[in-house]
């Protein structure tokens, strides 16, 4: 069945996805790294082409490389709430030669400027080492594997979605990571992580996490 079809039965059918929860508050200017842990942001890439239509990122959505989880961004975070936009003493430009290099799990150069300008100002690092972190963060997590393939739309609760991380991450706990939603799609799982990059419990994140019954993934475009 083809995608808008599924999405008007669903709507037929008073199937109603409720959004996530407003982000948490962001404190704008903090002092670069000073921080409590990290939440590796996992993006479902069909989710967003699917909602941004013709307005989405071309590098991203284009049928050439269809992608499924993509890095949203690596975001430093207190217990309550999180810094962005600190004081950057570098340059808020990320150059092509490292925008190519880090294609394959962040799918273009506007995403990472803007996730290097935000969130990464606020880590102390230098750009290139907290791409390169970003990169490691990415590499400790298994995406399930019937995600990897997926051809067809799938609509699917965020408790399943959480089961099946859980399954395929090995110390993954589900008070660890948040699954979310918008009011059709499954947008998002983020991930929380100390600085050495383990699994760590993250209250907050979690209570603000979709409380939809279910969620539509589209299948990536290109498969």
């Amino acid at each position: 069945m083809r995608l808008p079809g599924l999405i008007a039965k669903l709507v037929a059918a008073g199937v109603l996805l409720a959004p996530s929860s407003a982000a948490l508050s962001g404190e704008r200017g903090a002092e670069p790294g000073k921080f409590d842990f990290y939440v590796l942001s996992l993006s479902w890439s069909p989710s967003y082409c699917a909602a941004e239509g013709a307005e989405a990122n071309r590098q991203q959505c284009g049928s050439a490389r269809p992608y499924a989880f993509v890095v949203h961004g690596l975001w430093p975070q207190y217990e309550a709430g999180y810094p962005e936009f600190c004081r950057l003493q570098q340059s808020g430009h990320v150059p092509g030669n490292l925008v190519n290099s880090y294609q394959d799990i962040m799918p273009s150069g506007g995403l990472m400027g803007h996730q290097w300008r935000k969130h990464g100002s606020c880590t102390g690092l230098r750009q290139g080492t907290y791409f390169a972190l970003a990169r490691k963060a990415r590499a400790k997590i298994n995406i399930p594997p019937e995600f990897l393939r997926l051809t067809a739309p799938l609509l699917i609760s965020p408790k399943d979605v959480e089961e099946r991380f859980v399954s395929a991450n090995p110390g993954l706990e589900k008070h660890d990571f948040a699954v979310t939603c918008d009011r059709r799609y499954l947008r998002e799982v983020r991930i929380c992580m100390t600085k050495d990059l383990a699994f760590r419990a993250c209250d907050e994140l979690d209570a603000k996490g979709c409380r939809a019954d279910r969620m539509l993934m589209p299948p990536a475009r290109g498969r």
